[in-house]
């Protein structure tokens, strides 16, 4: 019991040191080593793992509800994740089907919006559509937190769906091609990504010892703080989350000045 006291003692004494108005708005969440975790665990399959990491990920909503953050995106599937064997796959698109199932009922109980973004249309169609029905269920949950899921999600392609959608407007609204270059910049760019009404990434979190970001939020990482820490995603610890905030909260930001 007394480690458990200390720990527990510690994890609250890092709480209170986080000085008032120091927590970023937006944090990225890249959740890694799911498979990592199950082979050091000795778990019969890596779905065991995947089911770990995704209630880790409704732990860590919570958290970040309690200490007033307001919004997560959680990165829980690449473009580039698709290209793994179809045995790996498939349990993990079961185990996500099931988060997104629960998810609603999660916004509800902690009063957050939320929003799945990516190229759904990758993905085999009843988890498309689970994730459209999350979302639409989600938008309508009071808005405190906004929870954006990175379904599917890759931020070159994100990008390049922008300038796409971008060039569209502008011709719709009788730019003629000649004029549509000029009419091109960064705000316009912005307005058009996946999750545009949320603000640029002040933390990203990136688990399992892992140093990169793998294309997670290229454009709203700009100017964002990092956190690679060691713990794989379905050990990752409340007092992981408090440490990265701390780290955070001690940084001089200079936004490329």
């Amino acid at each position: 019991m007394l480690p458990r006291t200390l720990y527990r003692y510690y994890e609250r004494r890092l709480a209170r040191s986080l000085p008032p108005g120091s927590l970023p708005r937006h944090i990225g969440v890249i959740l890694d080593g799911h498979r990592r975790f199950a082979r050091e665990e000795g778990h019969a399959s890596y779905q065991d793992s995947y089911r770990a990491g995704m209630a880790k990920l409704e732990e860590l909503l919570g958290w970040c509800s309690e200490l007033g953050i307001g919004a997560v995106t959680a990165w829980v599937l690449s473009t580039d994740n698709l290209r793994r064997p179809r045995e790996e796959l498939e349990p993990y698109f079961q185990v996500l089907g099931e988060l997104l199932s629960r998810l609603p009922r999660l916004a509800s109980q902690l009063g957050f919006s939320l929003a799945v973004s990516g190229s759904l249309d990758l993905l085999p169609r009843e988890l498309a559509v689970a994730a459209k029905e999350a979302a639409t269920a989600g938008a309508r949950a009071p808005a405190g937190m906004q929870v954006n899921i990175a379904l599917c999600y890759g931020g070159r392609q994100e990008i390049v769906d922008a300038c796409r959608a971008l060039v569209a407007d502008l011709l719709a609204q009788g730019l003629s091609p000649a004029e549509v270059p000029d009419a091109i910049d960064a705000d316009g760019i912005a307005e058009h990504l996946y999750a545009a009404d949320l603000p640029d990434t002040d933390l990203v979190i990136r688990t399992s010892g892992e140093s990169r970001l793998s294309g997670f939020l290229l454009w709203q990482s700009a100017y964002a703080e990092f956190a690679f820490v060691d713990p794989y995603w379905p050990a990752f610890r409340r007092v992981d989350l408090l440490r990265a905030l701390r780290d955070y909260s001690r940084r001089q930001r200079r936004f490329g000045a």
